[in-house]
């Protein structure tokens, strides 16, 4: 499933486990009017259909170990959002550390997030939303934005306060940051870079145990909003070592980032029904599945010639600590400003050739890995190198126009397949092969009437945070608030603007007041310099940026302009 030179098949179990173990957060309920699921003779059995899509890609030098940039596409893999079964990634990576040789044993710790749709959403659409992944020692912990971890049990917070606000011009939901609605095909850019902010430790929760200070910082590319947003504090990553010292040193609050990493889209579910015919042969339906297209050729915007080829992956870049890190230490220990611009001399891309694979599968729940079914996803699709540094899929037919503008264009994912059996030699190999003509399915099956309902969770409960007095969301509290922005995915979130080092995750950080205040007067150097609008991460060389959800955008009340950083404290329906 996972390709073979960047990632071995245990960690894909492992990151598996990550996606799967968080319970259900809110009941599915069908959207009022909305049309029932019709299943005649109640032939049709559900099922999903899920995978890996695999991009390979050349390796850069070892030394370009200070973290990654890429541009993704981001759009609605699915024609209608059918509940919170549903759970899928877009093309994203995993930016695990680089060991020292031997690597640690059963040491899974990682970033892995990226846009997607998740169980755990309360407030999903058709349009994807961005969390930021950050894994544990072995999922003990995990954080996707801040105040957004673990569970939502505050009285255990695990990864809650991992992760501190930047940002003087973002809201960060805790259900994932929105892009606005609408967004189909457009590029997202994204990336960590580590950034000096704290010092090292030579304690951590008071043992001879030490913690770094990378502090892994998103830095985003869109349309609307440029720059760094939040930031891994080193702290998540070192925990373990304060009751493991044997660890110490093995995280990434020391380590650099393996510039070598596996780019793919993981699926978990996408729905489906499956029935026989009376002559025993297998069918299969799934929900609609969407791909972007690239712009029309006739758009002057376009760089492709070919109207086939959709742009998904651009640009995956690996930087060394020269791109960035260097200067910023610098400037933090009184040398000239550095104006944030990503050095393009300590960048290294990756460049793709017409490679890549595909394990989507269809298959009933509970089916055994060895009796999942693939599909025959080479029959209607094809990976292509657009150019070097630019990955897609060259598909055998012409996109749909779904619309004027030139990018109401997607294509629809085969909806019908037929099982077909093959004998090679003394071995037999079955395949879900793509039929294009719903005529070829036969009624008996079912599958022709099948709907497949729009859904949505009718009664979400809130994201809240800890409202004791006494809680560091209290003691010492916000400077300003509340505040509430209606978002694009129909929720409303709260939040307050809180002095930079007074936010919750850092008064738990393991820090001292010496060591917030030394953050603090750093990210007052940042919030005087670093505008939203500037350039950081390079940027794209093909297609059009992707919007933030533009409620995300806040201003800061007058007077808390540097220092200061909006935090949600509430997100409802």
């Amino acid at each position: 499933m996972i390709h073979h030179r960047l990632i071995p098949f245990s960690l894909c179990l492992a990151m598996i486990a990550l996606r799967l173990s968080g319970p259900l957060l809110a009941q599915n309920e069908t959207i009022p009017n909305a049309a029932p699921t019709t299943i005649p003779n109640a032939a049709p059995t559900k099922g999903e259909m899920a995978g890996y899509l695999l991009v390979p890609h050349n390796k850069v030098p070892e030394e370009f170990n200070a973290g990654f940039s890429m541009y993704v596409a981001a759009w609605p893999l699915l024609q209608h959002y059918p509940g919170q079964e549903f759970q899928s990634g877009l093309f994203g990576t995993w930016m695990f550390a680089q060991y020292p040789q031997p690597a640690p044993k059963n040491h899974y710790s990682d970033i892995e997030g990226g846009l997607g749709w998740w169980r755990d959403t309360r407030f999903a659409t058709e349009t994807p939303k961005f969390i930021m992944g950050g894994v544990a020692l072995n999922f003990r912990e995990w954080a996707n934005g801040p105040a957004a971890g673990k569970g939502r049990n505050w009285d255990k917070p695990a990864g809650h306060y991992a992760i501190a606000q930047l940002s003087p011009s973002i809201l960060w939901p805790p259900d994932g940051l929105n892009l606005q609605q609408g967004t189909c095909g457009e590029l997202f850019g994204y990336g960590y870079l580590p950034l000096p902010l704290t010092d090292p430790k030579k304690t951590t929760q008071g043992k001879e145990v030490p913690t770094g200070n990378h502090c892994w910082t998103l830095f985003l590319n869109s349309g609307n909003f440029k720059g760094p947003v939040t930031f891994f504090l080193p702290y998540f990553w070192s925990q373990p070592s304060a009751e493991n010292p044997e660890l110490a040193g093995l995280f990434l609050d020391s380590l650099g980032s393996n510039p070598n990493k596996a780019i793919q889209m993981e699926t978990q579910h996408i729905p489906a029904y499956l029935a026989k015919d009376s002559q025993g042969t297998s069918y299969a339906r799934v929900a609609p599945t969407w791909f972007p297209a690239s712009p029309h050729p006739t758009d002057p915007t376009t760089n492709s010639n070919d109207s086939n080829d959709a742009v998904l992956i651009h640009r995956v870049s690996a930087y060394s600590k020269a791109a960035l890190w260097d200067r910023v230490e610098a400037w933090f220990n009184g040398g000239p400003q550095a104006s944030g611009l990503i050095d393009p001399n300590a960048t290294a891309l990756h460049e793709f050739d017409n490679k890549g694979g595909a394990t989507w599968r269809i298959y009933p729940p509970n089916t055994p890995k060895e009796e999942k079914l693939p599909i025959a996803w080479s029959a209607f699709a094809s990976p292509t190198a657009i150019d070097p540094h630019t990955y897609g899929y060259r598909w055998k037919t012409p996109p749909v126009q779904t619309g004027e503008q030139a990018s109401d264009r997607h294509w629809t994912l085969p909806e019908y397949y037929r099982l077909e059996k093959k004998t090679v030699g003394t071995k037999e190999t079955q395949t879900w092969v793509a039929l294009e003509n719903p005529l070829d399915v036969p009624v008996e099956t079912g599958l022709n009437a099948v709907e497949f309902p729009k859904v949505r969770t009718q009664n979400p409960g809130p994201y809240v945070t800890p409202d004791e007095p006494q809680s560091r969301w209290k003691n010492p509290g916000p400077a300003a608030g509340p505040f509430t922005a209606t978002l694009g995915d129909g929720s409303v979130v709260t939040y307050y603007w809180y002095r930079f080092c007074e936010q919750p995750a850092l008064w738990n950080a393991d820090l001292s007041d010496s060591e917030r205040e030394l953050v603090q007067s750093r990210v007052e150097k940042l919030h005087r310099s670093w505008t939203k609008d500037q350039e950081y991460l390079p940027p794209p060389t093909r297609g059009t940026l992707a919007n933030l959800d533009p409620a995300l955008i806040v201003q800061p009340p007058q007077g808390l302009e540097i220092g200061y950083v909006p935090i949600v404290t509430r997100q409802e329906k």
